[in-house]
C-alpha cells in the first residue's frame, strides 16, 4: 500500500490549526482535533500550491505574537 499523503491521484484537503499552522491531509482520513479545513477537498497539487501560498511564516502564531511583543518592548 502507498503513504496516502503522497497519493499523486488522491483527493485532499488543507488543514490550519489555531498555530497558522497547515497539513496536507487525505480526504477520506477524518479531521484530527484542533484542525480546522482551509481548503475543502481538491488535488494533491492545488492543495499544496493553496498551502504555499498562504503558509508564508513557518513560525507558530504563539511565537510571532511574543517575538512582535518583544519588539514592541525593545523599541518603547
Amino acid at each position: 500500500m502507498t503513504n496516502p499523503f503522497e497519493d499523486p491521484d488522491g483527493k485532499y484537503l488543507v488543514l490550519v490549526n489555531d498555530e497558522r499552522q497547515y497539513s496536507l491531509w487525505p480526504s477520506f482520513v477524518d479531521v484530527p482535533a484542533g484542525w480546522t479545513i482551509a481548503l475543502p477537498e481538491n488535488t494533491r497539487q492545488a492543495c499544496l500550491a493553496h498551502i504555499e501560498e498562504h503558509w508564508t511564516d513557518m513560525r507558530p502564531a504563539s511565537l510571532v505574537a511574543a517575538m512582535d511583543g518583544e519588539t514592541a518592548a525593545a523599541g518603547s
